[in-house]
């Protein structure tokens, strides 16, 4: 039976790792093993990796792959991808390929503000807040001043911050609403740094304000914290063709598919139950290129979300048209990325994925991973508008269900075979295998 463990985080990694065993497996030695197959060999990584979260008792591995062929803004790019999900590298490999003979992708970073915020109850009038934030905003501001310096050098900084009155939502609540510049980092740590002054800061102007009562100068600040709704922080991915220009092997009917595929675009904008696996598609590609990175794909994955939200109902996050025999399809999405700071300069394959994509700045890998998302949403529905999805990715899934079922090399010929001519399902491949071993 379970129990409960005291000072588990004291523990030594391997004395850890024997409570886990033996708690858990009814072969503790098998699950010792398996746990150490993953440990890297050269005890210096080893310890890297072991640092980077707590309780650490091994390595969890996903795949790395690479996707050539990325045409972005006449620039050809190799963009690592990790990601288990088969066939989405195998996809967006596709689809760079497909557009790089009609003119490539074009990314446009809009905008690359970031925003934070300090959480504080007032009680008193708004009023008297509003003019005593108008009287103090500069020294708030000037008391940050030893975090921002260096930020400020490479442009960045704090931009604006503003007093936001939350009263009618929630009893005395009101907030500073900062923005901020990060430039090539992600920010996270300077932000939170810059807003938990500004509510020390906050909190200090209070107390020596003499217009407010006793009560009015007991501002109890609730939390300060970055947000990672970033609707201000941009990026447009785009392609475009003529509609003649879209034919290949599986589209003979170029009008035909360009109109099928805006309709199928327009039925995401309008339905949240196919809009969120028609986003979710987009974000294979864009958290397989974040991951690779070292960037934060959870706080992505909100941010994106919400944005697609933002009027109200959940909507598709790329649009499609046909204006004058021209076939556009785009989208905008909110990244907050960073190339310098946090994995970026610490773990190995990170720094050798940024090298690949060639050292890009935050704006040029915030195009990177825009265009790879759309790339992966444009073969997706290329997929179901012509074949259907099941045909290519159940054929990539052929494999591991193969690998599952340890199938020998004659096995995987002949069943390769066989599955030229047929429909790849779990349940066919595993009856075809039984077949086999009779």
């Amino acid at each position: 039976m379970n129990t409960a463990v005291t000072g588990f985080s004291k523990l030594s990694k391997d004395a850890k790792i024997d409570w886990i065993a033996n708690e858990y497996f009814a072969n503790p030695a098998e699950a010792v093993a398996i746990i150490k197959q993953y440990w890297n060999s050269d005890i210096r990584l080893q310890q890297l990796h072991d640092e980077f979260i707590e309780n650490t008792i091994t390595n969890f591995y996903l795949p790395m792959g690479i996707a050539p062929n990325f045409l972005i803004n006449d620039q050809y790019y190799s963009v690592p991808m990790v990601i288990e999900e088969s066939s989405v590298v195998a996809a967006a490999a596709k689809s760079a390929k497909f557009w790089s003979t009609r003119g490539g992708f074009k990314a446009t970073v809009l905008n690359t503000e970031k925003i934070g915020q300090v959480h504080f109850l007032f009680k008193g009038e708004a009023g008297k807040l509003q003019k005593f934030f108008e009287l103090k905003k500069d020294s708030l501001i000037a008391s940050t001043e030893s975090i921002t310096k260096n930020m400020q050098k490479r442009g960045g900084g704090i931009l604006s911050v503003e007093l936001r009155d939350k009263t009618s939502e929630l009893e005395n609540y009101y907030q500073l609403h900062v923005t901020f510049e990060t430039k090539d980092s992600m920010g996270a740590n300077f932000i939170n740094s810059c807003l938990e002054q500004l509510a020390k800061s906050l909190k200090e102007e209070a107390l020596h304000y003499n217009e407010f009562s006793p009560i009015e100068k007991d501002i109890t600040v609730v939390m300060s914290i970055l947000s990672n709704f970033v609707p201000n922080c941009i990026v447009r991915a785009e392609v475009s063709c003529t509609i003649e220009e879209l034919a290949e092997k599986k589209i003979e009917n170029p009008q035909e598919f360009a109109e099928k595929f805006v309709q199928a675009v327009r039925i995401a904008e309008i339905e949240p139950y196919r809009a969120v696996t028609h986003n979710k598609g987009i974000m294979n590609g864009v958290d397989s290129v974040v991951l690779a990175t070292g960037n934060d794909f959870r706080a992505v994955e909100a941010g994106v979300h919400a944005y697609a939200s933002r009027n109200g109902n959940y909507s598709s996050l790329s649009h499609a048209k046909i204006e004058n025999d021209i076939f556009t399809f785009w989208m905008e999405i909110p990244l907050a990325l960073g190339t310098v700071g946090g994995l970026t300069s610490l773990h190995p394959l990170v720094k050798m994925a940024l090298e690949i994509l060639g050292k890009p700045s935050a704006q040029e890998l915030m195009q990177v991973v825009a265009v790879t998302g759309l790339a992966q949403n444009f073969a997706a529905l290329r997929s179901l508008t012509t074949t259907g999805i099941q045909e290519g990715h159940m054929k990539m899934h052929l494999n591991n269900i193969l690998n599952q079922y340890e199938a020998t090399a004659d096995e995987r010929k002949a069943i390769a075979k066989h599955f030229e001519n047929h429909t790849v399902s779990h349940a066919s491949v595993v009856e075809l295998i039984e077949y086999l071993r009779k």
